[in-house]
Formats: structure tokens, C-alpha cells, sequence
């Protein structure tokens, strides 16, 4: 019992994160590539993509890896996406501004992380 304590509080203190690293930009596919440029362009002024730490908004970092997103919905792309098209908290959604190919390619860079 003593053992398992000392096991859970050892994994508390080092975070017990272990995300895969990001796939190297120069490993992307054409639609990653696509997907970082959207990323650059509409997401990167409020997000992290490759390291693991809060900009103005949630890091991304990982978002694929995590069993939820920081809102605590499901990481899945229905909840991804319903994210970038509506806001979420002091998120700002893109609704109408952001087309279905952009989105597509987004997710696919999301995938990447």
C-alpha cells in the first residue's frame, strides 16, 4: 500500500505527461502543410502548437494525445472543429470564415501535434 502512494505521489510530481514530440514541419504531408499555414494564420496569435505551454489560449500541443480537450469535451475533430467554428469560453469562433477545406487541412497539422 505505502509502495503504491509513493508510486502515485512520484507520477503527481513529474506530471506523468508523456506526449509524443510533434512530427517535424519538414515531415508533413501536403494537407499538414496546408493545415500549419491555417494554423500560422488564424490560430498561432492566441496558441502554441509545438511546445506545451499556454499562450493567450490553451497550448496545443498534444490535443490529439489527450483523452479531452481544456474545455474537458471529448478530443475528437467533431469537437475540435465545433471549437474553431463557434469559440468556446473567451474564444471567438470563425463560423463562416474559415472554409471546409482550411478546416479539413487544420485538423490534419491538429493530428500532427
Amino acid at each position: 500500500m505505502r509502495v503504491s502512494l509513493l508510486l502515485i505521489l512520484a507520477c503527481v510530481l513529474t506530471g506523468c505527461k508523456h506526449l509524443k514530440p510533434p512530427t517535424p514541419l519538414d515531415q508533413l504531408n501536403t494537407q499538414q502543410i496546408q493545415g500549419h499555414a491555417v494554423f500560422e494564420q488564424r490560430c498561432s496569435v492566441c496558441h502554441n502548437d509545438l511546445i506545451d505551454a499556454p499562450l493567450h489560449g490553451p497550448a496545443l500541443a498534444g490535443i490529439f494525445q489527450k483523452p479531452s480537450l481544456p474545455s474537458g469535451a471529448v478530443a475528437n475533430d467533431d469537437r475540435v472543429r465545433d471549437t474553431v467554428m463557434h469559440g468556446h469560453g473567451i474564444m471567438v469562433g470563425f463560423g463562416d470564415q474559415i472554409d471546409p477545406e482550411d478546416m479539413a487541412d487544420l485538423l490534419a497539422y491538429l493530428h500532427t501535434l
